[in-house]
């Protein structure tokens, strides 16, 4: 059985889950398909593992706050001729319990083990909380 690994990235500019899915409404943030994708530099080397069900967790102001899945990598050339990696995306953006996680730059591997749980179904449906209040509370272990 082949593994599984996540990645987790800065969802640059979004000041929530909502504001991350409007930008990739976007027709620049789609795919020829119509998905929505993040390109990027580099090609990931665990590929393999990624496809394998993987995700990508976005930290929207300085914590996890949601996921999704990733479908496949295309290879994309920008105006500059360079190759770049686009990573084409599951439309459903999944709430996750907050993670804390400090500023860093493009990507990184992030171990099922280590992923922030989904929100559950109940959750879902709880009052909005201010994200600095959770990412507060996410600090002193209180989920």
């Amino acid at each position: 059985m082949s593994k599984l690994v996540n990645l987790v990235k800065l969802s640059v500019g979004s000041e929530s889950p909502e504001s991350l899915a409007v930008w990739q409404e976007a027709k620049i943030a789609q795919s020829e398909d119509g998905l929505p994708r993040h390109v990027t530099r580099m090609w990931p080397k665990r590929e393999k593992e990624l496809l394998n069900g993987g995700s990508i967790f976005w930290v929207i102001k300085g914590s996890i706050q949601c996921r999704q899945r990733v479908l496949r990598l295309d290879e994309v050339f920008g105006s500059d001729g360079i190759r770049r990696c686009a990573i084409v995306l599951d439309p459903e953006i999944t709430l996750t319990e907050i993670a804390l996680r400090r500023p860093f730059q493009g990507w990184r591997y992030l171990n099922p083990e280590d992923s922030p749980a989904d929100l559950r179904g109940s959750r879902k449906q709880d009052d909005d909380i201010p994200t600095e209040l959770a990412a507060a509370l996410a600090e002193i272990g209180v989920r």
